[in-house]
């Protein structure tokens, strides 16, 4: 029997890699010099598709593939999948939601606390003979009993305020509704009067074409220059420009970064400014969680080509 052919658009860790090989004929998107060339040799024979959310599947590709069943991705977000393409086309999408959402929401609090504290530059002042030369380091400010914000209360979001409560918080929300599972937190429907409420507004919603940018130049003045700003959910919730022009006039405190336009290659601003941590879009990034994001993906590719029902889907 036939292993069906799946085109992967990105690298995969090594252990899925081999089961990926294992079970299905694999074409490598990635490797490929010249793209389109690939694309007209085996898209015909393609039937599903593995990819990474920040990957996703562009229309190209997608109508590439005429006999296309299923778009699986390893990943929370499938935003850089084109869904018109794959509804108009009666394509499946799934993706690895929930398995990823400690780790986020981890990853969340640990730039806050880093940032608030001063623990990157506190390292270098032990290390660089600071301490013993110049003596303490700068005071910092504080976490708990502060005021956050959450935009965005979803899986990831939600999971950002459980550890929150732990600080003694003071928590909002904005959402496009309340959630009856944080009746002890404070919604606020516009995301510019959240920010002025926030001391420090974690960025945790999913991103699409409505959400682009929602943090602007007015959310990102609103915090202020003492406030902080957390992203742990796309690049396109933000407006880069706004972001690095308020860092540099010092019109926001600082920010921590795990996700950025164009990333890897990422704007050159943002090096050489030292109030903003940055992170190399690795807030799933532990063992644990990409083996399950992994086995999550192959799970849907299994379920369909068996022709049961699929584990995650989103469309």
């Amino acid at each position: 029997m036939m292993k069906p052919t799946i085109l992967q658009m990105g690298a995969y860790p090594e252990w899925d890699e081999k089961a990926l090989n294992e079970a299905y004929d694999i074409r490598s998107y990635y490797e490929a010099a010249d793209k389109s060339v690939f694309l007209s040799d085996c898209g015909n024979q393609v039937r599903a598709i593995a990819t990474r959310g920040e990957l996703g599947a562009s229309r190209e590709v997608i109508e590439a593939c005429p006999n296309l069943e299923l778009i699986s991705v390893y990943g929370v977000g499938y935003d850089a999948v084109d869904l018109e393409a794959c509804r108009a086309r009666g394509v499946r999408v799934t993706n690895t939601p929930d398995v990823l959402t400690g780790d986020v929401a981890d990853l969340g609090v640990a730039m806050m606390l880093a940032i608030c504290r001063g623990m990157i530059g506190a390292e270098a002042w032990v290390r660089n003979g600071d301490w013993a030369r110049a003596g303490n380091y700068p005071l910092q400010r504080r976490v708990w009993g502060r005021r956050a914000g959450i935009l965005g209360l979803g899986r990831i979001g939600h999971e950002v305020g459980q550890r929150l409560r732990g600080f003694g918080m003071e928590i909002a929300y904005s959402d496009i509704a309340e959630k009856p599972y944080a009746s002890d937190w404070t919604f606020v429907p516009d995301a510019v009067e959240l920010a002025g409420r926030s001391d420090i507004l974690f960025v945790a919603l999913a991103a699409s074409a409505a959400t682009r940018h929602i943090v602007n130049r007015e959310v990102i003045e609103a915090l202020g220059p003492e406030g902080v700003l957390i992203n742990v959910s796309r690049a396109s919730n933000i407006d880069e420009q706004a972001l690095i022009a308020a860092l540099q006039a010092q019109r926001l405190g600082a920010a921590g970064l795990d996700v950025f336009e164009n990333e890897p290659t990422i704007d050159p601003r943002f090096l050489s400014l030292p109030n903003v941590l940055l992170q190399p879009h690795q807030a799933s990034g532990t063992i644990e969680t990409r083996r399950a994001m992994g086995e999550l993906m192959r799970a849907n590719l299994a379920a369909h080509f068996a022709g049961e029902s699929l584990p995650t889907p989103v469309l």
